[in-house]
């Protein structure tokens, strides 16, 4: 019988994991976009990204953001820039990657 409760208890942890790594929800995707661009508005002029605008770079999840990458704002993206960009923020992008329209080389 005790097999049993631990088997449950076990069972119970792994399903609760599996929720919490499920990623964000459509909510939570639309702050953490209004977010990323209130914290890098400067970076759209030209500027440096500050040390908030890099955390956000850091900690936005790419399923929020790569929804929203239609060829539309691709074509205002300067690709080069924004790899540096997300890259000297300390955000890894791997090679071909794919977000939304864009093509990381």
């Amino acid at each position: 019988m005790e097999k049993c409760w631990s088997l449950v208890v076990v069972l119970t942890f792994m399903m609760l994991l599996a929720v919490a790594d499920a990623g964000p929800n459509a909510r939570q995707c639309k702050k953490e976009r209004s977010l990323v661009l209130n914290a890098c508005k400067s970076v759209m002029y030209g500027r440096l990204p500050s040390s908030y605008c890099c955390q956000r770079i850091r900690v936005t999840h790419t399923k929020c953001v790569c929804p929203i990458m239609t060829p539309k704002v691709v074509a205002l993206v300067n690709v080069n820039r924004f790899t540096k960009l997300v890259e000297g923020c300390g955000r890894r992008i791997p090679r071909h990657f794919k977000c939304g329209s864009l093509r990381i080389p």
